[in-house]
């Protein structure tokens, strides 16, 4: 008897396989004109000019420190517009301006008051300067994520606490009176130790504070609120140390009004 032959096997098709997944989704490649990149590069260049301030002042240069940070300050206020102006803004390029504004206005301030006020004592110096440096950081956060009361304020054309730009120019103040007064002694060290850490406070708390956006002109004076800026800006260059006490002094005047207005005796 013969056998039966077999059924031949269907040959095994091979396993399916998935191709690999991406790490990043893969979005379509479009060009974009360059001039949609200025605003990250005026960022950067910001950024740059806050590195530079705090190596110029760990050498003792502390005016040329000074002039940088304020440079720094200057971008950091026409990035932002210059980016809305051409309809660039991005997620990164809000990313980027949060961390150059950490570096410019909370690190590069900390560590030049630290350099400059703390020769003989740089393990108080430091500590004050990082409590300082943390105020900044939280406060950045703390904008970046929102609130209910700061999205009531912002509506108001007020911050809750100081932003970091103007933090940075008020921490400075010592230095300021510093070189506008160079034949009185300094402050002393513990005095300014006291003052880094209140003004990182001032960043962190609740206060409503003043803003210029909510800051109002008739149009029929336009004209002499552009002279007056000018104006201002001669006295910058020419009076550094005096325009700049004096807008500290004047920015410290407005926080408590603005203290007595929200936690004073109510009528």
């Amino acid at each position: 008897m013969q056998d039966e032959p077999q059924p031949e096997k269907a040959p095994e098709s091979p396993p399916e396989t998935r191709p690999a997944r991406p790490r990043w989704p893969m979005k379509p490649r479009r060009d974009m004109p360059l001039i949609q990149l200025l605003p990250n590069m005026m960022t950067m260049a910001a950024l740059c000019a806050g590195v530079l301030s705090i190596r110029l002042a760990a050498g003792g240069r502390f005016a040329e420190a000074v002039a940088l940070i304020l440079v720094a300050a200057v971008l950091d206020g026409l990035d932002g517009r210059l980016a809305r102006f051409l309809k660039s803004e991005s997620p990164i390029g809000a990313e980027l301006d949060s961390l150059a504004d950490f570096l410019n206005f909370g690190v590069a301030p900390g560590l030049m008051l630290s350099f400059w006020a703390f020769p003989g004592r740089p393990d108080l110096g430091f500590g004050a300067a990082l409590i300082y440096v943390v105020c900044c950081v939280l406060r950045l956060a703390r904008f970046n994520v929102g609130n209910e009361a700061a999205a009531v304020l912002a509506r108001q054309g007020k911050f809750q606490g100081v932003p970091s730009p103007a933090g940075a120019m008020l921490v400075l103040l010592p230095l300021y009176l510093h070189f506008l007064m160079p034949e009185w002694p300094d402050a002393p060290e513990m005095v300014v130790a006291g003052w880094l850490v209140a003004v990182g406070v001032l960043m962190i708390s609740r206060l409503a504070t003043p803003s210029l956006k909510s800051v109002r002109i008739p149009t029929e004076n336009a004209a002499l609120a552009v002279v007056g800026g000018v104006a201002a800006v001669v006295l910058l260059l020419r009076y550094p140390w005096a325009t700049l006490t004096t807008l500290s002094l004047a920015y410290i005047a407005a926080l408590l009004h603005a203290a007595w207005v929200q936690y004073g005796p109510r009528r």
